[in-house]
């Protein structure tokens, strides 16, 4: 088992700093930063117990300055709008402890699934509420802490049911003050006249799940950053690094299983970025995938195994 402050098949503080720094220096100059998902359900019944509440003050300021020390710049955080409150007053908790504590937050909306006949309006609704409560001129004066890129607030779309008229959502929001760019999961053709840049996240790629964990994404990170750099130069590329995966705590497993190879996964998704950009083509931003995903197994927040033997289990702590 592994939590911070351990040494025993885990790496302390310290030394995730050393990983995460090592990746950052070795970069081209300026680039990338470096940005952590973040959820920020903790404290609601239909959730894991982790041993906090994602509405703890206390918490979102420990949690910030942990990040900063390890390099972090800003957390992306799940959304759903207004229709999942606690994940909403959440975010708005944490967006006022960033702009309290030099520390930035952007949205990873969740295509809404509900209805998926009127999904491109609800998806509109969801996005104005962010921009009028959050990300806006007119927003709360947290919004200082939102994400900008080249002066232009960014936001992260996760898909779900494929049904949304992204193209429609674009004119809407190129029609406000300040318009978003717009990041898409996985690179996707079909959207790319709708979007500003696409993201990577974790994934076994076209290889599929392994019952041993052996896939740990390599080749869907290579293939994601060759299609960036050479068919989308002039879109922005978010790349990914994630210490493994295992979904068995989670209400909604799957048994998907990425083993986290006593450490070596983390380290080498953090490189791996190296082989495709430059200091004439850098890599603007580097997504930890994540945080504090522990019914996912993918949480750094407590440190990550190193050589416990299965190193599969990014471990509460307790």
């Amino acid at each position: 088992m592994c939590a911070l402050g351990l040494t025993i098949g885990c790496h302390k503080t310290s030394d995730l700093r050393q990983t995460l720094s090592a990746a950052q220096l070795q970069a081209p100059e300026g680039s990338p930063k470096v940005l952590a998902a973040y959820q920020p359900w903790f404290g609601r019944s239909n959730h894991i117990n982790v041993g906090y509440s994602s509405q703890d003050p206390k918490v979102l300021v420990d949690q910030i300055e942990k990040a900063k020390d390890l390099g972090i710049a800003a957390f992306v955080v799940n959304w759903y709008g207004p229709r999942h409150p606690y994940e909403d007053k959440s975010y708005s908790l944490l967006q006022q402890a960033a702009a309290n504590n030099d520390f930035q937050t952007a949205i990873m909306y969740d295509e809404d699934t509900s209805d998926p006949s009127s999904s491109t309006d609800a998806v509109v609704v969801d996005l104005q509420y962010a921009y009028d409560k959050y990300i806006g001129p007119n927003a709360d004066a947290s919004r200082s802490a939102y994400l900008q890129y080249d002066g232009r607030p960014v936001i992260f779309i996760f898909p779900k049911n494929g049904s949304t008229d992204w193209k429609h959502v674009r004119e809407v929001v190129n029609s406000w003050e300040n318009p978003p760019l717009l990041i898409f999961k996985d690179v996707r053709p079909k959207y790319a006249a709708d979007f500003d840049g696409f993201y990577a996240w974790v994934s076994p790629g076209a290889g599929g799940w392994k019952r041993d964990g052996s896939n740990w994404g390599e080749q869907y990170l290579e293939n994601f950053y060759k299609e960036m750099s050479q068919k989308y130069p002039n879109k922005i590329a978010v790349g990914a690094a994630w210490p493994g995966f295992n979904d068995s705590r989670a209400s909604w497993s799957q048994n998907r299983h990425m083993s986290q190879r006593c450490g070596k996964t983390f380290e080498d998704s953090l490189r791996l970025f190296r082989r495709y950009y430059t200091a004439d083509h850098p890599l603007p931003f580097l997504m930890v995938v994540t945080w504090n995903d522990y019914e996912e197994g993918t949480a750094i927040e407590r440190g990550y195994s190193t050589c416990n033997g299965h190193g599969t289990d990014n471990s509460l702590g307790k």
